[in-house]
């Protein structure tokens, strides 16, 4: 007899990209204890936009998503707005940068830094 296999959804995903991104940076610092930060305010051209930030500290009510050596986190009003997404990271003629990509989102603007639910 087989048994249903378990699993756990994850709130937030991390591409290679940003993994491997975040890790260079850790290194370069020297500070195992840095995590990315992801949030959401209000603002931008949709209406709510991305942001990113550097933390050694995490709240009591942040939810920390671990990958291995590296971790995100994030605070209880921008997960409703996360679950599901995946944090990427690029590099290109407009410089490099940490990204979001969404599947909640029902527009998000030409550069991809703000969106509607």
């Amino acid at each position: 007899m087989s048994g249903a296999a378990s699993f756990v959804p994850t709130p937030l995903m991390l591409s290679d990209g940003a993994r491997a991104r975040l890790t260079a940076l850790i290194e370069e610092q020297d500070n195992p204890r840095l995590k990315l930060r992801v949030y959401v305010t209000g603002g931008g051209c949709s209406g709510f936009q991305y942001g990113f930030d550097f933390a050694e500290e995490i709240a009591d009510d942040d939810t920390l998503v671990e990958f291995g050596e590296v971790a995100l986190v994030v605070d209880p009003l921008s997960y409703q707005y996360l679950v599901g997404s995946t944090v990427d990271y690029e590099e290109g003629l407009a410089g490099a940068r940490f990204l979001v990509q969404n599947p909640n989102a029902t527009t998000t603007c030409g550069c991809g830094a703000s969106f509607m639910v």
